[in-house]
This record gives C-alpha cells, sequence and structure tokens, in this order.
C-alpha cells in the first residue's frame, strides 16, 4: 500500500511523502514493516515529527448526530525534528506493534463487515499535524479469540455484523476508548429465548478476555434483557487446541438462567 501526498503546509511545489506498508497482514500484538518516502521539494522544509498511528472507523452517537467517524487510538512516532532540503530524497523504515487490543478485520478466512482499521501517518509542521488518507491493514484472531470464535460457529451462532464501538467494557481492563462487538444471530437450540448474541475481546500479552452480551427474550409479562458475563481464556490455553463450545455453551445458558447483571 502507498499512497504519494504532497504536505499540504507548503502548497504546491512542497514536499511529498509517501508510506509503504509492503505486508500490511497482521495479528494483535505481532509487527508491521514499513517505510516512509520522502521526496524535497522546491524550499526546505522544517519537520517537527513523524508519526504513525493506528486508526479505525468507530461508531459514535452525539447528540442528533450517529455515524462513523475515523478516530486514532495508538500512535508511535517514527522521527524527531529534522530539516528535509530542497530536492533531498529520504527513506525512514519503521517497526510498528500491532496493540493487543486492535480490533480485528478478518477472521475464519473473510472479512468482518465493518471492521475498518489502518495506518495514519502524521507529519507534525509547526506543531500541527498534516494527516494522510488511512493506509488499510489486514488484523486477524490470534489463536484464543479464533477458538472462541469457532466454539460459536460449531455452536450455531451466526455473524451478522461487526461494529467497532465508542466506549468502554465495565469490569475490563480495556487500553482505548473504543471496543470492537461482533454480532451473532441466536443458534437454533437458543431459539425463543434469545435474540442475539454480542462478543467482545480485551487482549493482552498473556491472554484474552472474552465478554459475552445475549438479548434475552421477554415473556408475555417479561420486557426482554440484556445480559452480560465474561471469562477468560490465556494464549497457552489456546494453543494447545481443544474445543471450547461447551465453555461458551454453558456460559450463555447460564446467563439465559441467571437472575444477575454480570458473571
Amino acid at each position: 500500500m502507498g499512497i504519494k501526498r504532497v504536505l499540504a503546509a507548503f502548497g504546491i511545489g512542497g514536499p511529498s511523502i509517501d508510506t509503504v506498508v509492503p505486508e500490511p497482514h497482521t495479528r494483535p500484538g505481532q509487527e508491521l514493516h514499513g517505510y516512509i518516502d520522502l521526496a524535497g521539494g522546491e524550499v526546505d522544509a522544517d519537520i517537527d515529527e513523524i508519526a504513525v498511528s493506528l486508526a479505525a472507523r468507530v461508531e459514535v452517537e452525539s447528540g442528533d448526530y450517529e455515524g462513523q467517524v475515523t478516530r486514532e487510538f495508538h500512535r508511535m512516532a517514527v522521527t524527531g525534528p529534522f530539516r528535509l532540503h530542497a530536492g533531498e530524497q529520504r527513506r525512514v523504515p519503521f517497526t510498528y506493534r500491532v496493540t493487543y487490543q486492535s480490533p480485528l478485520t478478518d477472521a475464519g478466512g473473510r472479512p468482518l463487515p465493518g471492521a475498518v482499521v489502518g495506518l495514519d501517518t502524521d507529519v507534525v509542521i509547526g506543531g500541527a499535524p498534516d494527516k494522510g488518507d488511512l493506509d488499510l491493514i489486514r488484523i486477524y484472531p490470534l489463536p484464543a479469540q479464533d477458538r472462541i470464535l469457532e466454539a460459536a460457529h460449531r455452536l450455531g451462532f451466526a455473524l451478522v455484523k461487526t461494529d467497532i464501538e465508542q466506549g468502554r467494557l465495565v469490569g475490563t481492563r480495556q487500553e482505548f476508548p473504543l471496543y470492537q462487538e461482533l454480532e451473532f444471530r441466536a443458534a437454533p437450540q437458543y431459539a425463543g429465548r434469545m435474540n442475539e448474541m454480542e462478543l467482545s475481546f480485551v487482549a493482552d500479552p498473556q491472554g484474552v478476555e472474552v465478554v459475552i452480551e445475549v438479548d434475552k427474550r421477554g415473556g408475555l409479562f417479561t420486557e426482554s434483557q440484556d445480559r452480560f458475563a465474561r471469562f477468560r481464556i490465556e494464549h497457552a490455553q489456546a494453543e494447545q487446541g481443544g474445543d471450547w463450545a461447551p465453555a461458551l455453551a454453558q456460559t450463555v445458558d447460564s446467563m439465559l438462567q441467571s437472575r444477575g447483571i454480570f458473571g
């Protein structure tokens, strides 16, 4: 990927920048390798900093507005201050470690609907960032996340959509003020008892916390209820394989029977 752009702060004849990531595929906690090509314009340019940021398309609600915005959530400086001379060609390599709590863009061999994540390159000039377009990347599940998604599939849950939401999951060690929800249509054995299930992941270097929400159907005299539970799967456990469908089924069954709000 990579689209050359002229830095707007200098106008026509100014320096240009092109960010390239030859292999834009990774997993949470792993690295992306790329480089930034700079080409000097007609005059020298003093640059304060170049940084790359991980950003996502996020669902937001504010007042009467409801829609999507591109929201940066993890930033890394690539260079400090330097002068790019007129006509100078410069290549700046970088290694970017993707945060463990990045949203996923792909699972089960196909893109997740509604999941857009990419790298944004900021060139800071005079204290103001000159932002470019989002360079899309693909982020695949960790083994622990894969195990849970496979379990949901084996139980008969059907993925309907994914959203990256603004906000926080109560009781988790969430690093950024956004999280991903994967929404599933209820498996056949739960028909009549629930409408849908939503999964969210909060990962760290040791494992993944799985947050589950079910929309429990109401009865003749009761309203529908959202119920929450969570459990943890360590990376070492996931790497040993095994079938996590029974654990997921047990959690969902307990949520549908329990009167509590958060297990």
